[in-house]
């Protein structure tokens, strides 16, 4: 039988506690809180910011947005960490569905609805959807065409799209508060990979973790080729983390980045020290380069960037896999 609206959203068992952890986001707060408030949702929420010690205006426009707003509460994240301030905004939530939000990210005004909804429908304890990178910038844009690529981040449904389904992990993701609690929150030792180590231990919990395409958040690339590369790195030492604590969930898609660092890097040495036959493998790597960023790009100021992007990516990605440290996450 269909749920009606009165049914769906009448109960307090149905409202949303919107948590978003915080720190260094001045650019992009408020845009990234008025989204939320022009939710077209009709039950209950409330906004709850994890405010991290910040080096910009970010604490002053978070404590503005509340006093203009009854339904945004601040609570303090002296650490800075993500998953720190995730755990502080859960606890701190009153209502039986937590959706996360990043605070350069924008939902659109049906996002709660279809969040709703979706989470309903599937018996799923995480839904998520589409991670839709929009640049501003010329360097942004191309990032956010290598993102949105499986020549630049390989074919996870997240970033690329596809069918509605179940799936390993999701982006940001909408939970159910009393799964999240259950399996013990965010696991407060990872700086990275926060959401692939806690969809492991609900699917392990036995819930399901779910993808729909109709949920889309924006989000705001890095705008430098340094904060790009720290990303990556970061992204691919904590992604082996998971990989040591949780046995059998690697694949392919994460061996990629790491397998092509040893590649080149061998191929470049052995075709200096023994013979230049071997810098085959680093120039055919060097021809995908420059084709996966004509076949991305869609100007000439994002091909003539693409290359040093997907170098990025794809190398700080590996490198920071093969230097993870045993001793992360102890």
């Amino acid at each position: 039988m269909k749920t009606s609206a009165n049914e769906l959203y009448g109960s307090p068992k149905q409202a949303i506690s919107v948590i978003l952890p915080v720190r260094n986001e001045a650019s992009h707060l408020a845009d990234s809180i008025a989204a939320i408030m022009s939710q077209d949702f009709q039950g209950l929420f409330e906004v709850i910011l994890a405010i991290g010690p910040s080096e910009d205006a970010t604490e002053e426009i978070a404590r503005e947005l509340a006093a203009a707003n009854p339904k945004v509460v601040i609570v303090e994240n002296p650490t800075g960490r993500t998953a720190a301030g995730l755990n502080l905004a859960v606890n701190k939530s009153k209502y039986a569905n937590i959706v996360r939000v990043d605070g350069h990210a924008e939902i659109p005004k049906n996002y709660l609805t279809l969040v709703l909804e979706i989470l309903t429908a599937s018996g799923a304890v995480n839904v998520g959807g589409v991670m839709a990178a929009v640049g501003k910038s010329l360097f942004e844009r191309s990032v956010a065409r290598a993102m949105r690529s499986p020549l630049g981040v390989g074919a996870s449904r997240f970033h690329t799209g596809g069918d509605a389904g179940e799936v390993d992990t999701v982006y940001l993701g909408a939970f159910r508060k009393e799964a999240l609690l259950t399996v013990g929150g965010f696991d407060e030792r990872f700086t990275r990979a926060q959401d692939w180590e806690l969809n492991y231990r609900l699917r392990d919990a036995g819930g399901k973790i779910y993808f729909d395409p109709r949920l889309v958040v924006t989000y705001r690339p890095r705008a430098t080729v340094r904060a790009l590369a720290r990303q990556y790195f970061e992204y691919g030492r904590w992604r082996r983390v998971v990989t040591r604590r949780h046995t059998g969930t690697v694949n392919y898609r994460y061996l990629a980045p790491p397998f092509t660092v040893i590649i080149a890097g061998l191929s470049l040495a052995l075709g200096i020290l023994v013979s230049s036959i071997l810098f085959v493998p680093v120039l055919v790597y060097a021809l995908f380069i420059l084709l996966a960023a004509f076949k991305i790009g869609k100007s000439p100021g994002e091909i003539i960037s693409l290359p040093l992007i997907l170098l990025t990516m794809h190398f700080c990605w590996g490198i920071g896999f093969l230097t993870s440290p045993k001793s992360l996450a102890q």
